[in-house]
């Protein structure tokens, strides 16, 4: 008969002291992610819901992960940097930066108004699109109201339950791209439409608006102000600023901008031009600058924004006024596109 050996028993190293210190999976960050789609997307891996996640890090809860967007703490840094071995400076790159005008930023509140603005917007097609979808920083701006991968317009509710982006407050272990209040995939969101005029209004004022040329240009201030006036200027809202309209009010904002249908606009087809307009589009040419010169061509939008309401321009110059449908309009025909074939004859390409 044999007798069953006795486990043995051996004091061994704490479980803590065995692993690393890191946390169980890392997740990397993505091109123009926010920090806050991140976080979410480091919870979720790591099988703890956003809410939870907030005492984790030793936050606040309610919005806790955008506010974290506006400004990380060093001992949140350096827990992350800890348990994940994400650099500082890719942590940093993640938040919305001092180059970046906060004064273009959605607000951080939650808002009851059809028409008013909620804090992030989202493009359904690239959360389609992505592996691990996730939210951009680009999209916290005001400023924006299509998406410059798509071309479409961007959303900044929920389709079906009208509720806005709320990960930070979700208490179930579900990724980030599903609505927190009715369980929505925002993948599947129907694409709003877009006219094309109010697309390419959008892509100009987003090229013409680098962000850190804003920053760095003597007309940037009066450039901000005057984007955040836009509402009034199209007609539609005398009184709100930019910053606290829905996507959708601020795209019919544009709309109301009176663009005129011989701009350049994506799949636009050549047409019959007579000797005024030809003339006119010459003058313009001669009066543009390159598309490098970022701070002439924010001088020149400032001014076109503020002539638009008798305003004085953002310069003491005396150079001709440029209305803004025809500034926008020159500056779209620069870029070589297809059916632009005229635009690119006058500039001698």
């Amino acid at each position: 008969m044999t007798t069953a050996h006795a486990p043995v028993v051996s004091i061994r190293e704490r479980y803590r002291d065995a692993v690393s210190d890191r946390w169980p999976v890392t997740v990397m960050p993505q091109p123009d992610e926010l920090l806050s789609s991140w976080l979410h997307r480091l919870a979720y891996a790591n099988g703890v819901a956003p809410r939870a996640f907030a005492r984790v890090l030793g936050v606040n809860s309610g919005m806790w992960s955008a506010a974290l967007d506006l400004r990380l703490p060093s001992d949140v840094a350096t827990l992350l940097r800890a348990h994940t071995g994400i650099p500082s400076d890719q942590l940093s790159a993640m938040t919305l930066s001092s180059a970046l005008p906060k004064q273009l930023l959605l607000p951080l509140r939650n808002s009851g108004r059809r028409d008013g603005s909620t804090w992030l917007q989202f493009c359904c097609r690239c959360l389609a699109d992505d592996a691990q979808p996730y939210f951009r920083r680009r999209w916290r701006l005001a400023s924006r109201v299509s998406c410059t991968k798509h071309g479409c317009r961007l959303r900044d509710r929920c389709p079906s339950c009208r509720g806005h982006i709320a990960v930070f407050d979700q208490a179930q272990l579900v990724p980030q791209h599903y609505c927190v209040p009715c369980g929505y995939d925002l993948r599947r969101a129907p694409i709003p439409y877009l006219s094309p005029a109010t697309r390419t209004l959008d892509r100009c004022i987003d090229n013409i608006c680098s962000l850190e040329a804003i920053a760095h240009s003597p007309s940037g201030p009066v450039l901000i102000r005057r984007l955040l006036r836009m509402p009034s200027a199209s007609g539609y809202y005398s009184t709100r600023l930019l910053t606290s309209l829905s996507t959708a009010a601020r795209t019919h904002c544009a709309e109301r901008l009176n663009l005129p249908s011989e701009w350049p606009v994506d799949g636009a087809e050549d047409g019959a031009e007579d000797d005024d307009e030809e003339r006119k589009a010459r003058r313009l040419l001669r009066l543009i600058p390159p598309p490098s010169d970022r701070h002439a061509w924010i001088e020149l939008l400032a001014n076109a924004l503020g002539r638009r309401r008798g305003r004085p321009g953002a310069s003491e110059g005396n150079e001709p006024a440029i209305k803004l449908p025809d500034l926008l309009g020159a500056y779209a025909s620069m870029s070589p596109r297809p059916g632009r074939r005229l635009a690119q004859e006058l500039l001698g390409r």
